[in-house]
């Protein structure tokens, strides 16, 4: 009964991670209908200025308030710089573009810091919280993680649902010729959606860096997880982002446990597999697919 608790615990807490990339990606999704490949790379160059902000002044939160707005402006100058220019073609021409955006981004990243792997830091304990003698896989960074995760999906929900500017974002992705009609400001929309998923992004690196090391190449991984979380709740759900990243999350921890952790990956793709099978928009997506 421990050992499935434990599972349970350490599967929550590497789905809220998986979470925070899934975000990233909806943010992206529901404000330009744009899937951002070049997501992972993104986070990892603003989690490297966290990382220098943090070496050189010892504070977390100094590096973890540079990181993000790093993560704003990284976010505009992708949208400015390299999609603008192709926004109005076809739709494949942003996925080529945010994949070369990989290339460039992972070597810049390689030439300022190198290739070797960087540990970093903690804002709280990693020390598993105590009950009745009984150590469990919860700890106070765990906690710190989770409120993170739960915060930013309400802030999303909260800005689509409930705000002008998340009204005007929506009407931008759907019908920009429409939009621009009504008075709406399609290019400002898109830069802040590009904006706020770079913010998104850059909480996600900080968060996921202590797990996998901060490095090159180091987030693809949790980028295939959380794109596979996003998948299975819906790219157009903030919530179903979190929900997808628990399922994902516990579903690799008790694979893991149970069966091994080489077959961890056959695990992902099952619960996507059945996902898409009972739901192919996603388990909170539209019940009707939409031309995108």
């Amino acid at each position: 009964m421990v050992r499935f608790l434990n599972l349970t615990l350490a599967g929550i807490t590497d789905g809220m991670i998986f979470a925070t990339i899934a975000l990233a990606l909806v943010m992206i999704f529901r404000a330009t209908r744009v899937i951002n490949f070049a997501q992972g790379a993104m986070m990892m160059l603003t989690t490297f200025v966290g990382w220098t902000v943090q070496d050189r002044t010892g504070s977390y939160w100094l590096a973890l308030g540079c990181a993000l707005a790093a993560g704003l402006v990284l976010g505009t100058l992708v949208e400015r710089v390299f999609i603008r220019p192709v926004e109005n073609g076809p739709e494949l021409n942003a996925a080529v573009v945010a994949l070369g955006l990989i290339v460039l981004i992972n070597a810049l990243a390689s030439m300022i810091w190198g290739s070797t792997p960087r540990a970093y830091p903690v804002p709280f304990s990693l020390r598993g919280y105590s009950v009745g003698g009984v150590r469990l896989l919860l700890s106070p960074n765990d906690l710190f993680t989770i409120g993170m995760v739960a915060f930013t999906m309400t802030a999303l929900v909260l800005l689509f649902r409930r705000t002008a500017l998340g009204l005007r974002m929506r009407a931008g992705a759907y019908s920009p010729e429409l939009a621009r009609l009504l008075g709406v400001r399609v290019g400002a929309t898109l830069t802040i959606g590009w904006a706020l998923a770079g913010l998104i992004g850059a909480l996600a690196g900080v968060l996921i860096a202590p797990v996998v090391f901060l490095g090159p190449d180091q987030f693809d991984t949790v980028l295939v997880y959380g794109f596979t979380a996003a998948i299975i709740g819906g790219l157009e759900s903030p919530v179903g982002s979190v929900v997808g990243g628990l399922l994902l999350g516990c579903t690799l921890s008790y694979v893991s446990g149970y069966a091994g952790s080489e077959v961890t990956s056959l695990g992902a793709c099952a619960v996507l597999l059945v996902a898409l099978m009972a739901r192919p928009s996603g388990l909170f997506g539209p019940a009707t697919g939409r031309r995108v």
